[in-house]
């Protein structure tokens, strides 16, 4: 066989084997990015559940007439932004995972404001609609934690595979981007002062 011939079997190889990679990348990018995006939506649902089961709470507080209206008035304001905050699966940029998570945590913060003083008052606790609110905002939080961990670790995930060689040249040619993380709350480090929070009235 000639030299020439070799050289050219050679090159062709070559080039099978780099487009047989690029396939690959593409196609194992393409998963993850859609892992990603899927579960995106398992947060939102997390955080719908959240708004959906709070829709009633206030009337139920309003019922309890020396209830703190202050405290109901910051929750409902707190719900209604977050609600108008929507963000594509496509287009999740840290700034705006930033601003979701800061309304997210606004609305997180004044509700549990909420079911922490809610002890003072006897005749909100013996709203059996409000027991029930209590017993299922718990499994809620974990809930949205819960969503919030998976995503990160998926996030992570394909974020790393976009940043390996040789992957990282075909993520660049095919436009895979780096998604954006949830990062922890603002004051996570420090433990709530429940105490504080039920003597506020």
């Amino acid at each position: 066989m000639k030299k020439g011939t070799i050289a050219l079997l050679v090159v062709l190889g070559l080039i099978v084997l780099i487009a047989f990679n690029g396939c690959s990348s593409f196609n194992s990018l393409g998963r993850k990015d859609e892992a990603v995006t899927g579960q995106w939506k398992q947060v939102e649902v997390a955080y719908q559940a959240r708004m959906d089961k709070t829709k009633n709470l206030f009337e139920i507080v309003q019922s309890a007439a020396d209830f703190e209206k202050n405290t109901l008035k910051d929750v409902v304001e707190a719900r209604s932004k977050a609600t108008s905050i929507q963000i594509d699966a496509d287009n999740l940029t840290p700034e705006k995972l930033a601003e979701f998570q800061k309304a997210q945590d606004a609305f997180g913060s004044s509700l549990g404001r909420l079911m922490a003083i809610s002890e003072n008052y006897p005749q909100l606790m013996a709203v059996q609609a409000f027991r029930d609110f209590q017993t299922q905002y718990e499994g809620m939080e974990n809930r949205i934690s819960t969503e919030r961990r998976r995503f990160n670790e998926m996030a992570q995930d394909y974020n790393t595979s976009i940043r390996v060689f040789p992957r990282n040249i075909w993520a660049g040619m095919f436009g895979f981007e780096k998604r954006a993380y949830f990062s922890a709350s603002e004051g996570a480090d420090v433990a709530p002062d429940i105490k504080a929070m039920k003597n506020n009235k």
